[in-house]
């Protein structure tokens, strides 16, 4: 695998760099590399933002300019530090331009947990992902995760254009969804992966499942699912866990949840618990980095199902060869694929098993 061949990650080589390096973007994503950069003695020279969201304003103690501006001060001879998440085309579009012109990398920092992807993690860790890589059933599961390696070492977007897969290619091909699926969603947000799965369907289903722990999310699920859907449908406002219990969270939404002594107090539930034997023929987790408790909590489901799976492996840094050895102890028989779907950084990297 080409990722065994690199030798300096992104931070040795930010720490080295005598260039000015400014951060492209702001909020909780710049704040953690920003923190990174302090404890590898890494200096950033400034920030600039979209030029729509320059308005004279201040971020870590720089000026936000725009990219222009930044150009004036720094000259071009810059190393560009995307400091956001996106999916939308339009800006993927300009992070791809902004690679053609300059030197750009996109430091990978955990959603969840602590810690950073170097080497000194890839190596503790080489037995598991020399595993997980002989446990891939096809040869771009294979590929997708030597770049989403590599990506995450190096920082370089090339290596998450080499991994990219557009999502209709894993369904289509591989999951297959029927007109009759007993469909469980762990992390349902807004219904968004109920209408994707029904779209193949042609909205037929046999049953559907569906948790979300933010109240607000949980209203919109509620409301597309009343306006859209009838049959067979229970939701639940309730989060993803090993058992049914109440657990409090910091008072930070979606992916900056975290387990805290003070915060909101959410009821979690065991996929085996709400489903109390009924079927399962396809489970989709997405639940902002709690995926391995989720998967422990549907241990009977897999064993007695063996539902198809869509499942995040990009939360945390363990994520790439934790979750599929966990599913591969608790059922062997199945067949598993990565993919990468569209996202800097790398972000809306699955887990497919079937």
């Amino acid at each position: 695998m080409k990722w065994k061949t690199i030798t300096e990650t992104v931070w040795d080589r930010l720490k080295n760099e005598k260039r000015p390096i400014v951060l492209y973007g702001m909020g909780d994503g710049a704040d953690k590399i920003l923190r990174v950069f302090e404890g590898c003695g890494i200096k950033a020279s400034g920030v600039f933002a979209s030029d729509e969201f320059v308005r004279g304003h201040d971020f870590a103690g720089f000026p936000v300019r725009t990219l222009a501006q930044t150009i004036d001060i720094f000259g071009k001879d810059i190393v560009i530090v995307i400091s956001f998440a996106s999916q939308r085309a339009e800006v993927l579009e300009k992070m791809y331009e902004l690679d053609t012109r300059f030197d750009v990398v996109a430091p990978d920092v955990p959603v969840a947990g602590e810690g950073i992807f170097d080497l000194e993690f890839v190596n503790e860790y080489k037995n598991e992902f020399d595993k997980v890589f002989e446990l891939l059933a096809d040869e771009r599961s294979k590929q997708v995760l030597d770049e989403m390696i590599c990506f995450k070492l190096t920082g370089k977007i090339e290596h998450l254009r080499l991994g990219e897969d557009n999502k209709s290619e894993i369904f289509t091909n591989i999951l297959k969804p029927s007109l009759n699926e007993h469909f469980v969603d762990l992390g349902a947000y807004n219904g968004d992966t109920i209408r994707e799965i029904l779209s193949y369907t042609h909205g037929k289903f046999a049953s559907i499942t569906a948790l979300e722990p933010d109240k607000r999310n949980f209203k919109k699920l509620t409301k597309y699912v009343e306006e859209n859907l009838s049959g067979d449908i229970k939701l639940e406002n309730a989060g993803a866990w090993d058992s049914d219990c109440i657990l409090t969270f910091a008072e930070r939404a979606g992916r900056n949840s975290r387990i805290s002594k003070k915060g909101i107090e959410t009821n979690m539930r065991a996929v085996d618990s709400i489903l109390a034997g009924k079927e399962c023929t396809f489970l989709k987790m997405d639940v902002e980095g709690s995926e391995k408790e989720a998967i422990f909590g549907a241990m009977q489901t897999l064993q007695k199902w063996k539902p198809k799976l869509n499942i995040a492996a990009y939360h945390r840094n363990e994520d790439l060869f934790a979750l599929i050895l966990q599913i591969y102890e608790i059922c062997p028989e199945y067949k598993f694929y990565i993919r990468h779907h569209p996202y800097v950084p790398a972000w809306d990297v699955n887990l497919y098993a079937k």
